[in-house]
Protein backbone atom coordinates (compact mmCIF):
# COMPACT_ATOMS: atom_id res chain seq x y z
CA UNK A 1 0.00 0.00 0.00
CA UNK A 2 1.67 3.23 -1.22
CA UNK A 3 1.40 6.57 0.82
CA UNK A 4 -1.65 7.81 -1.13
CA UNK A 5 -3.92 4.82 -0.64
CA UNK A 6 -2.70 4.88 3.17
CA UNK A 7 -3.72 8.54 3.60
CA UNK A 8 -7.05 7.56 1.70
CA UNK A 9 -7.95 4.62 3.72
CA UNK A 10 -7.24 6.32 6.98
CA UNK A 11 -9.17 9.59 6.15
CA UNK A 12 -12.98 9.17 6.13
CA UNK A 13 -15.22 10.54 4.09
CA UNK A 14 -16.90 14.06 4.91
CA UNK A 15 -20.50 12.38 5.74
CA UNK A 16 -18.67 9.60 7.89
CA UNK A 17 -16.99 11.96 9.99
CA UNK A 18 -19.96 14.00 10.66
CA UNK A 19 -21.76 11.16 11.79
CA UNK A 20 -18.91 9.90 13.68
CA UNK A 21 -18.57 13.62 15.49
CA UNK A 22 -22.28 13.48 16.30
CA UNK A 23 -21.84 10.00 17.98
CA UNK A 24 -19.37 11.48 20.12
CA UNK A 25 -20.94 14.83 20.98
CA UNK A 26 -24.02 12.69 22.20
CA UNK A 27 -21.87 10.63 24.53
CA UNK A 28 -20.00 13.79 25.94
CA UNK A 29 -23.20 15.58 26.49
CA UNK A 30 -24.83 12.19 28.38
CA UNK A 31 -21.60 11.84 30.37
CA UNK A 32 -21.08 15.60 31.16
CA UNK A 33 -25.00 15.62 32.08
CA UNK A 34 -24.43 12.98 34.55
CA UNK A 35 -25.80 9.76 32.63
CA UNK A 36 -25.17 5.93 33.41
CA UNK A 37 -22.22 4.61 31.59
CA UNK A 38 -24.22 2.15 29.99
CA UNK A 39 -26.67 4.99 28.75
CA UNK A 40 -23.42 6.53 27.33
CA UNK A 41 -22.67 3.61 25.41
CA UNK A 42 -25.99 2.47 23.74
CA UNK A 43 -26.38 5.95 22.66
CA UNK A 44 -23.20 6.32 21.36
CA UNK A 45 -24.02 2.89 19.37
CA UNK A 46 -27.09 4.05 18.98
CA UNK A 47 -26.23 7.18 16.97
CA UNK A 48 -22.93 5.40 14.80
CA UNK A 49 -25.42 2.79 13.60
CA UNK A 50 -28.19 4.66 12.57
CA UNK A 51 -25.60 6.09 9.89
CA UNK A 52 -23.88 3.27 8.37
CA UNK A 53 -20.76 2.72 11.01
CA UNK A 54 -21.12 -0.73 11.76
CA UNK A 55 -17.51 -1.38 13.50
CA UNK A 56 -17.73 1.79 15.49
CA UNK A 57 -15.68 0.31 19.14
CA UNK A 58 -16.46 2.80 22.43
CA UNK A 59 -15.01 2.69 25.70
CA UNK A 60 -16.58 4.90 28.44
CA UNK A 61 -15.59 5.72 31.87
CA UNK A 62 -16.55 8.21 33.90
CA UNK A 63 -14.64 10.69 33.19
CA UNK A 64 -13.79 10.08 29.53
CA UNK A 65 -14.77 8.71 25.92
CA UNK A 66 -12.69 6.76 23.90
CA UNK A 67 -14.08 6.25 20.07
CA UNK A 68 -12.87 4.57 17.30
CA UNK A 69 -14.49 3.02 13.64
CA UNK A 70 -11.95 0.94 11.25
CA UNK A 71 -13.49 -0.46 8.17
CA UNK A 72 -12.42 -0.67 4.53
CA UNK A 73 -15.30 1.38 3.83
CA UNK A 74 -15.13 4.26 6.29
CA UNK A 75 -11.26 4.22 6.90
CA UNK A 76 -10.15 5.11 10.23
CA UNK A 77 -11.63 7.39 13.11
CA UNK A 78 -10.49 8.13 16.65
CA UNK A 79 -11.71 10.41 19.04
CA UNK A 80 -10.90 10.83 23.06
CA UNK A 81 -12.29 12.93 25.16
CA UNK A 82 -11.73 14.00 28.70
CA UNK A 83 -14.87 14.74 30.72
CA UNK A 84 -14.53 15.81 34.20
CA UNK A 85 -17.15 14.90 36.70
CA UNK A 86 -19.51 17.60 37.27
CA UNK A 87 -23.43 18.28 37.60
CA UNK A 88 -26.34 16.27 37.24
CA UNK A 89 -28.50 17.88 33.96
CA UNK A 90 -31.23 15.68 33.34
CA UNK A 91 -33.17 17.82 30.73
CA UNK A 92 -30.26 17.58 28.50
CA UNK A 93 -30.11 13.44 28.93
CA UNK A 94 -33.52 12.96 28.10
CA UNK A 95 -33.13 15.68 25.00
CA UNK A 96 -30.51 13.36 23.76
CA UNK A 97 -32.16 10.06 24.57
CA UNK A 98 -35.51 11.88 22.27
CA UNK A 99 -32.75 13.05 19.42
CA UNK A 100 -31.01 9.59 19.23
CA UNK A 101 -34.63 7.62 18.82
CA UNK A 102 -34.92 10.81 16.15
CA UNK A 103 -32.24 9.89 14.34
CA UNK A 104 -32.29 5.87 14.31
CA UNK A 105 -35.87 6.64 12.75
CA UNK A 106 -33.82 8.45 10.18
CA UNK A 107 -35.19 11.95 10.90
CA UNK A 108 -31.62 13.96 11.07
CA UNK A 109 -28.92 13.92 8.56
CA UNK A 110 -25.53 14.03 10.43
CA UNK A 111 -25.15 17.78 9.89
CA UNK A 112 -28.75 18.02 11.14
CA UNK A 113 -27.70 16.10 14.46
CA UNK A 114 -24.76 17.81 14.51
CA UNK A 115 -26.22 21.06 15.18
CA UNK A 116 -28.99 19.87 17.48
CA UNK A 117 -26.36 18.36 19.51
CA UNK A 118 -24.67 21.86 20.03
CA UNK A 119 -28.01 23.13 20.66
CA UNK A 120 -28.34 20.83 23.79
CA UNK A 121 -25.30 21.44 24.96
CA UNK A 122 -25.31 25.18 25.06
CA UNK A 123 -29.05 25.00 26.35
CA UNK A 124 -29.74 27.80 28.80
CA UNK A 125 -30.24 26.99 32.26
CA UNK A 126 -33.24 27.69 33.98
CA UNK A 127 -34.33 31.02 35.60
CA UNK A 128 -32.07 31.26 38.82
CA UNK A 129 -35.04 32.49 40.45
CA UNK A 130 -36.87 29.00 39.99
CA UNK A 131 -33.87 26.99 41.21
CA UNK A 132 -33.51 29.19 44.28
CA UNK A 133 -37.60 28.92 44.94
CA UNK A 134 -36.72 24.87 43.78
CA UNK A 135 -34.08 24.13 46.43
CA UNK A 136 -36.14 25.87 48.85
CA UNK A 137 -39.33 23.75 48.55
CA UNK A 138 -36.79 20.43 48.02
CA UNK A 139 -35.34 21.81 51.89
CA UNK A 140 -38.52 22.49 53.30
CA UNK A 141 -40.20 19.07 52.29
CA UNK A 142 -37.75 16.53 53.26
CA UNK A 143 -37.25 18.65 56.49
CA UNK A 144 -41.19 17.85 57.14
CA UNK A 145 -40.60 13.77 55.71
CA UNK A 146 -38.20 13.87 58.27
CA UNK A 147 -40.27 14.73 61.22
CA UNK A 148 -40.34 18.02 61.38
CA UNK A 149 -43.01 20.77 62.13
CA UNK A 150 -44.35 22.83 59.63
CA UNK A 151 -42.38 25.76 61.32
CA UNK A 152 -39.28 23.84 60.89
CA UNK A 153 -40.08 23.47 57.23
CA UNK A 154 -40.43 26.91 56.76
CA UNK A 155 -37.41 27.49 57.97
CA UNK A 156 -35.45 24.91 56.27
CA UNK A 157 -36.92 26.61 53.09
CA UNK A 158 -35.52 29.57 53.53
CA UNK A 159 -31.85 27.91 54.83
CA UNK A 160 -32.27 26.06 51.03
CA UNK A 161 -32.94 29.15 49.24
CA UNK A 162 -30.11 30.61 50.67
CA UNK A 163 -27.71 27.87 50.07
CA UNK A 164 -29.19 27.94 46.59
CA UNK A 165 -27.62 31.53 46.39
CA UNK A 166 -24.66 31.17 47.79
CA UNK A 167 -23.98 27.73 45.77
CA UNK A 168 -24.80 30.05 42.52
CA UNK A 169 -22.42 32.88 43.44
CA UNK A 170 -19.52 29.92 44.14
CA UNK A 171 -20.18 28.84 40.50
CA UNK A 172 -19.56 32.17 38.64
CA UNK A 173 -15.99 32.22 40.46
CA UNK A 174 -13.54 32.42 37.68
CA UNK A 175 -10.93 30.15 39.93
CA UNK A 176 -12.99 26.99 40.68
CA UNK A 177 -13.50 25.88 44.12
CA UNK A 178 -12.68 22.28 44.67
CA UNK A 179 -15.84 20.33 44.87
CA UNK A 180 -14.25 19.04 48.95
CA UNK A 181 -14.08 22.65 50.12
CA UNK A 182 -17.22 23.82 48.29
CA UNK A 183 -19.30 21.06 50.37
CA UNK A 184 -17.30 21.64 53.78
CA UNK A 185 -18.47 25.39 53.57
CA UNK A 186 -21.92 24.59 52.23
CA UNK A 187 -22.51 22.50 55.43
CA UNK A 188 -21.27 25.46 57.78
CA UNK A 189 -23.08 27.82 56.15
CA UNK A 190 -26.24 25.55 56.14
CA UNK A 191 -25.53 24.80 60.09
CA UNK A 192 -24.89 28.35 60.72
CA UNK A 193 -27.83 29.69 59.60
CA UNK A 194 -29.90 27.15 61.25
CA UNK A 195 -28.70 27.42 64.20
CA UNK A 196 -28.94 31.33 64.08
CA UNK A 197 -32.54 30.83 63.39
CA UNK A 198 -33.25 28.63 65.63
CA UNK A 199 -31.48 30.76 68.14
CA UNK A 200 -33.92 33.44 67.09
CA UNK A 201 -37.05 31.07 67.75
CA UNK A 202 -37.47 30.47 64.38
CA UNK A 203 -38.07 26.84 64.11
CA UNK A 204 -38.68 23.94 66.92
CA UNK A 205 -36.07 21.62 66.61
CA UNK A 206 -32.46 22.48 65.41
CA UNK A 207 -31.91 19.29 63.92
CA UNK A 208 -34.81 19.10 61.15
CA UNK A 209 -33.98 22.29 60.12
CA UNK A 210 -30.46 21.14 59.50
CA UNK A 211 -31.46 18.00 57.80
CA UNK A 212 -33.55 19.87 55.49
CA UNK A 213 -31.19 22.36 54.61
CA UNK A 214 -28.45 19.86 53.47
CA UNK A 215 -30.77 17.59 51.66
CA UNK A 216 -29.91 20.01 48.43
CA UNK A 217 -26.22 19.10 48.89
CA UNK A 218 -26.61 15.30 49.02
CA UNK A 219 -25.63 13.40 45.75
CA UNK A 220 -28.50 10.93 45.43
CA UNK A 221 -28.46 10.86 41.11
CA UNK A 222 -24.33 10.40 41.34
CA UNK A 223 -25.64 7.67 44.19
CA UNK A 224 -27.85 5.65 41.91
CA UNK A 225 -25.84 5.67 38.85
CA UNK A 226 -22.90 4.46 40.73
CA UNK A 227 -24.71 1.66 42.10
CA UNK A 228 -26.05 1.21 38.47
CA UNK A 229 -22.76 1.25 36.98
CA UNK A 230 -21.98 -1.69 39.51
CA UNK A 231 -24.39 -3.41 38.56
CA UNK A 232 -24.08 -3.40 34.90
CA UNK A 233 -20.29 -4.63 35.46
CA UNK A 234 -19.42 -1.40 34.53
CA UNK A 235 -17.01 -1.51 37.84
CA UNK A 236 -14.23 1.19 37.34
CA UNK A 237 -16.61 3.91 36.63
CA UNK A 238 -18.96 2.63 39.42
CA UNK A 239 -16.36 2.76 41.66
CA UNK A 240 -15.04 6.01 41.03
CA UNK A 241 -18.38 7.33 41.30
CA UNK A 242 -19.17 6.04 44.28
CA UNK A 243 -15.46 7.54 45.78
CA UNK A 244 -16.84 10.63 44.65
CA UNK A 245 -20.31 10.26 46.62
CA UNK A 246 -18.65 9.17 49.60
CA UNK A 247 -16.23 11.93 49.70
CA UNK A 248 -18.89 14.19 48.97
CA UNK A 249 -21.08 13.02 52.03
CA UNK A 250 -18.30 13.00 54.37
CA UNK A 251 -17.36 16.92 53.20
CA UNK A 252 -21.08 17.35 53.98
CA UNK A 253 -21.15 16.01 57.64
CA UNK A 254 -17.63 17.59 58.03
CA UNK A 255 -19.30 20.69 57.22
CA UNK A 256 -21.94 20.20 60.14
CA UNK A 257 -19.71 18.75 62.46
CA UNK A 258 -17.39 21.73 62.73
CA UNK A 259 -20.12 24.17 62.58
CA UNK A 260 -21.84 22.50 65.55
CA UNK A 261 -18.23 21.95 67.30
CA UNK A 262 -17.44 25.97 66.64
CA UNK A 263 -20.48 27.28 68.22
CA UNK A 264 -20.66 25.22 71.06
CA UNK A 265 -17.45 25.93 72.59
CA UNK A 266 -18.15 29.82 72.01
CA UNK A 267 -21.29 29.64 74.21
CA UNK A 268 -19.65 27.12 76.65
CA UNK A 269 -20.92 23.83 75.41
CA UNK A 270 -24.61 24.05 75.69
CA UNK A 271 -26.51 21.48 73.94
CA UNK A 272 -28.34 23.01 71.16
CA UNK A 273 -31.01 20.05 70.88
Amino acid sequence: MDLLERVQYETPGPDEKLALDAAALAGHILLESGAEIFRVEETIKRVANAYGMEGEGAFVLSSGIFLTEESHKHGFYANVKHIPLSGVHLDKVAAVNQLSREIENGMHTPEEALKKLNEIKHMPEKPKIAEILATGVGSGCFCYLFGGSLFDSMTSFFVGCILSVFLGVMGKRKKRTSKIVLNITSGMLVTALSILFYLCKIGDNLNHIVIGGIIPLLPGVAFTNAIRDIASEDYISGTVRMVDVILVAFSIAMGVGVMYTLFSRMVGGIVLW
